[in-house]
């Protein structure tokens, strides 16, 4: 088979789509440009345990694993898989699909067995990271996308935190981040947020107090202000400080936020950090991991009009670093032992080779092990950064 023709219209195609009809076009264009036979775009739930088909509710197809078979390959190991199967039936091309280092879930493409050659595998995976930008912006327009990443319903408080996260992941030059939540359909007061520009990164994890609906509503008050400090142009420090005149104003000290704050300076791998309760900090380098301690500050929201006091560290090409909200290095294993910093050493020991995401999998796996359940008593956040510098 000829090698198809440059696809120029695909992406036009995609944005005029309603986006209810993405997947339906993107079927049409497949089958039109490479003889595509069948079209099927999975999307991670949040507990990033399965991968779920995109169809419409009540009709909708049975989910596969996010870790194992072909689809669970190609979505942790971010690389095209393709699928050998019965001549007539064509082969099956499996592709992930990633917005911006946030994985978003696969592409499953049914091909004609010699129409699966590696210059359309390229033009494939191409097409499905088109797809996975126009399903992001799609989802701001229909409910059809994050219906498809649940496997059951929310809590109102998960809700409310799972629409205020920046997403799961982000990858530029300088840096790969992934991030995880846990207990996924249940999160209450835990959360992470970022925002890059051209020449800094801020990264915030933040442990509301409380449960449920009261922890969420805490938690999205902080954020909201640390947020709209950010955007003002002000210092960290002066971000952390107005972030808590908002928390207290509104419950009097009744109720904190604990939260580290880090801002990195993408030229140089300079970190401002701020430690405003009880997040925790690890760094690993050369191979060797330990707990990067910072001077302890007052929670945001605890008293009025808090100072708080920067601090500097540095990272270097290869080092990676991850935090920990309270739920991870305080849970206590049946027998009352705390997971704390033993139990995370081993875990960075054992995932060192691997990616951020994996990483932050292995983190809330070894968790759950460790307590004994997949309840959690607390919620637990897990941010896991690879610094690789700006090339020059």
């Amino acid at each position: 088979m000829n090698a198809p023709e440059p696809l120029p219209s695909v992406e036009a195609r995609l944005r005029a789509a309603a986006p209810h009809r993405l997947v339906a076009t993107a079927r049409r264009v497949l089958a039109e440009r490479v003889g595509a036979r069948d079209v099927t775009l999975l999307l991670a739930d949040y507990g990033l345990s399965v991968l779920q088909p995109v169809s419409q509710l009540p009709d909708t197809g049975a989910p596969v694993s996010a870790h194992d078979g072909p689809q669970g390959r190609a979505f942790r190991e971010q690389s095209p898989v393709i699928e050998v199967v019965d001549a007539p039936a064509g082969h099956q091309v499996h592709l992930p699909v990633t917005v911006r280092g946030d994985r978003v879930g696969v592409l499953t493409v049914r091909l004609p067995a010699d129409a699966a050659t590696p210059d359309i595998v390229l033009q494939l995976a191409d097409f499905a990271t088109g797809l996975g930008h126009e399903v992001a912006t799609a989802g701001r327009d229909t409910d059809l996308f994050l219906l498809a990443r649940r496997t059951r319903r929310l809590t109102l408080a998960a809700e409310m935190q799972w629409q205020l996260l920046p997403g799961r992941g982000c990858a530029r030059e300088e840096f790969t981040l992934s991030a995880h939540l846990e207990p996924a359909y249940a999160i209450g007061g835990d959360n992470f947020d970022w925002s890059a520009d051209a020449d800094h990164l801020v990264l915030t994890v933040t442990d509301g107090t409380g449960h449920g609906i009261e922890a969420s509503l805490l938690t999205s008050l902080t954020v909201a202000a640390l947020r709209n400090a950010r955007r003002a142009g002000v210092s960290l420090a002066d971000q952390a400080s107005l972030a808590d005149q908002a928390v207290y104003a509104q419950y009097g000290g009744k109720k904190y936020a604990s939260t580290l704050l880090l801002e990195f300076d993408l030229a140089t791998g300079t970190v401002h950090a701020v430690d405003a309760g009880s997040p925790q900090l690890f760094r690993q380098r050369a191979g060797h991991t330990e707990r990067v301690e910072l001077e302890a500050q007052l929670p945001l929201g605890m008293f009025e009009e808090s100072l708080y006091d920067e601090q500097t560290l540095t990272v270097e090409p290869g080092d990676r670093l991850l935090v920990v909200s309270t739920g991870v290095h305080a849970t206590r294993s049946a027998a009352g032992d705390v997971f704390g910093e033993r139990v995370l050493r081993q875990v960075l020991g054992a995932t060192r080779a691997v990616e951020p995401h994996e990483v932050a999998r292995a983190v809330v796996a070894g968790l759950i092990e460790h307590h004994g359940s997949s309840e959690l008593a607390a919620d637990a956040a897990v941010v896991c950064l690879d610094w690789h510098g700006r090339s020059g």
